[in-house]
């Protein structure tokens, strides 16, 4: 039995929508290439995001190994009669001895049996014992023929720290990333009884906040603003009889200049109210005075509270709501939302706002649209 439990995705129309939309975002955080090809193809309404997801890394592998399964030269050492690679000359007069007919030798073997072959199995065999989809099924019992010669490794003993990814085996980075997936955090074990079972879990907080700050990374390359995910960490207090740094802060997203911060963004996977209902839109004072305690840590005059989209919203998706901070001219938050029916267009909106002509946060400048009126 499955039971999947899909967020609300503002826009979708249903829960082949909704898939849509997750998997693109997991796509931009797990630094997946989702070509619209393969995408099309998958079954959105038949399959729960489990089997979907297994079902584009059965693909990617499948054409990984097209190409041939990674090996790489290993030592080994055996007794042999004939002389291979370089004679051990302390095992061969002494442990040797008695057996003159053998030679103890040293050599280099071209091996597939590697750390991310191990992986690669392992993701495999705990796919088999999860998917209920028949196709997905057999493409895996078809994988796991191809990698019968590779020993089988616990996931406990799994040996990530020796995988290397360069330019010769580039191609196999994105499957390492899927097969972490699998393997690591996101799936959590459930047992009842003598019953047991797999979930995958995505914490919508963390996903949102991971793909806003890299889809604003890539919509501002080739600019000379720079982004960075949860930093830079400061203190807030400083312990004037220790010296001692008090009370970290660290916020979701930065955008800076030449490492100066020009707006700081809390991302909230929360549904924002309409101005009729609430004139303070259902933003927390909690989360206000966090925004007010950045702007003075970090020297900041530029604030965005973010949240996703809905209908009820009387206001198209982008800027929200604009406050100026009491007493401070200058310093503004701003209340920012975007769709994620289409999350290929979130970095377009943000860019609108951050480098548009009427952005509401003009970073070429230096000057916020608020402030600009006013001259």
């Amino acid at each position: 039995m499955t039971l999947e439990i899909l967020p609300k995705i503002e826009g979708a129309s249903d829960d082949q929508a909704v898939r849509r939309s997750l998997v693109h975002m997991l796509a931009k955080v797990l630094d997946l290439d989702i070509a619209t090809g393969p995408v099309t193809a998958l079954g959105w309404q038949s399959d729960n995001m489990l089997e979907i997801i297994i079902r584009m890394f059965c693909g990617k592998l499948f054409a990984a190994l097209r190409q041939g399964i990674p090996r790489q030269y290993t030592e080994l050492e055996e007794d042999v009669t004939a002389l291979r690679g370089t004679l051990d000359v302390v095992r061969q007069f002494t442990i040797m001895v008695s057996t003159p007919q053998k030679l103890a030798c040293r050599f280099d073997e071209l091996n597939q049996n590697v750390p991310l072959n191990q992986i690669m199995k392992a993701a495999i065999s705990r796919l088999r014992a999860i998917s209920s989809n028949i196709e997905n099924q057999r493409r895996l019992a078809e994988l796991m023929f191809a990698y019968d010669s590779v020993a089988t490794v616990p996931i406990g003993s799994l040996r990530w720290d020796r995988v290397l990814i360069d330019r010769t085996n580039a191609a196999w980075a994105e499957l390492l990333r899927f097969a972490k997936l699998f393997l690591q955090h996101q799936f959590q074990s459930t047992t009842s009884g003598s019953v047991e079972g797999f979930s995958l879990l995505f914490e919508m907080n963390t996903l949102f906040e991971e793909f806003v700050g890299r889809i604003l990374r890539s919509a501002l390359r080739g600019t000379d603003l720079a982004v960075q995910l949860q930093g830079p960490r400061k203190h807030a207090l400083i312990d004037l009889h220790t010296g001692a740094a008090r009370f970290a802060t660290r916020p979701d997203i930065v955008v800076s200049r030449n490492g100066k911060p020009l707006l700081v963004i809390d991302t909230k996977w929360k549904r924002l109210k309409g101005a009729i209902d609430d004139a303070k839109r259902g933003v927390g004072q909690a989360d206000v005075y966090q925004m007010m305690a950045y702007s003075h840590v970090y020297e900041c005059d530029r604030l965005m509270l973010l949240y996703p989209h809905h209908h009820e919203l009387a206001e198209h998706e982008g800027l929200i709501s604009l406050h100026q901070i009491t007493n401070k001219a200058d310093n503004l938050i701003g209340i920012v939302t975007v769709g994620l029916v289409d999350p290929q267009k979130v970095g377009v909106v943000l860019k609108g706002l951050l480098l548009g002509e009427n952005g509401a946060f003009d970073l070429r400048s230096g000057r916020s649209a608020l402030t600009s009126s006013r001259h």
